[in-house]
């Protein structure tokens, strides 16, 4: 690994983009990600890589579609109302099998809403973004070496599973600044792309790409055996981080840069003798369901922070099996949760205890 480097997160994503292999991107300006297009139009075609700026996001995410047919590593990126443009041709991607990877630096809405951070996409990102039944493999990162690592892992679990990938950043991950380092790659094992219209040069016979099934017993077919693949991601896929875990009576639960502030309000909690930690998801689908389960019978209360009105809560409560309480700490609308209000929940719910 290199030595570390200051860079912005929305920078650190498109630099990590190009150094997994990201060579084709397509996209349309919007904040607050537009440093990623801004620093890959600069960079990728001095690597030999092809930036567009399409027209809109619907001709963006339809060019990325092309791309992944294709079998070459493909990304586009944008914010909350751009990602809803594209969520059509995301589902068409995910219908056809293929692989792309898709940035969402996360505003507040709906509509236009502002521009300021926001965490309320998570349902647009878990609950299938597009029609039909499917998922998205949703990673949230919560640090700018993160964002790094997890752009890798983003573009080898989408040639592995041969489905989209969403990154789910924020407009607080994307706008900082960290020291970060370079990964040389994930070290995961790649399957060949000889699904992939590349030309048969008369060698083979011809792929097709389509996501049309007329034959209402061979959609269903399709729709089932993309399902044994999903189950497959949600064994051996999960990941999350626990914090201050090995004792804890009271458990928060959040993820992406809610976890950071979350963090602090713990640590002061603790001084305060309350037992309290953190299960961070890192995968956001597969949602790190049998870490909750496994921090259930000892857990007496949940609390989940989200810059949201409560998404990932209904997630807590499921993976829970409702079996405890779950208390929601929240700010929307593009403000931002302090530690003295997620530490104020602690003590609510806690009442002080020690």
């Amino acid at each position: 690994m290199a030595d570390k480097v200051l860079m912005k997160g929305n920078e650190a994503l498109a630099e990590a983009a190009m150094r997994a292999g990201c060579r084709h991107f397509f996209g349309y300006p919007i904040t607050p990600q537009t440093e990623i297009s801004a620093y890959l139009s600069k960079h990728m075609p001095k690597r030999g890589g092809t930036f567009l700026q399409a027209e809109s996001e619907v001709a963006a995410i339809n060019m990325v579609l092309g791309a992944a047919a294709a079998g070459v590593r493909v990304m586009t990126s944008s914010s909350s109302p751009g990602i809803s443009l594209k969520s059509e041709g995301i589902s068409y991607i995910a219908g056809c099998d293929l692989p792309a990877v898709i940035v969402n630096v996360q505003r507040g809405g709906p509509g236009l809403g502002g521009i300021q951070p926001s965490q309320a996409d998570y349902f647009q990102a878990t609950r299938g973004l597009g029609h039909g039944d499917f998922h998205l493999i949703v990673l949230a990162p919560s640090t700018v070496q993160e964002v790094i690592d997890l752009t890798f892992e983003a573009f080898d679990m989408a040639d592995i599973y041969r489905m989209p990938v969403i990154m789910l950043s924020d407009g607080i991950l994307g706008q900082m600044m960290e020291p970060a380092s370079f990964p040389e790659g994930t070290g995961r094992e790649l399957p060949a792309k000889d699904w992939a219209v590349t030309g048969t040069q008369g060698k083979r016979k011809k792929n097709i790409v389509n996501s049309l099934y007329l034959q209402p017993e061979e959609l269903e077919a399709k729709v089932m055996e993309r399902y044994e693949r999903y189950a497959e991601i949600q064994k051996n896929e999960q990941k999350c981080e626990l914090f201050m875990m090995d004792d804890a009576e009271y458990v928060v639960v959040a993820y992406g840069a809610s976890a950071r502030v979350a963090k602090n309000a713990i640590v002061a909690a603790r001084a305060e003798g309350i037992k309290v930690g953190m299960i961070r998801p890192i995968t956001l689908w597969p949602f790190p369901v049998d870490a909750i389960r496994a921090a259930t019978p000892n857990t007496k209360a949940f609390l989940t922070v989200e810059l949201s009105m409560g998404q990932m809560i209904e997630d807590v409560r499921l993976a829970c099996e409702c079996k405890k309480p779950v208390h929601l700490c929240n700010r929307t609308g593009g403000m931002i949760v302090k530690p003295q209000e997620v530490l104020a929940k602690i003590q609510e719910i806690s009442g002080g205890a020690k």
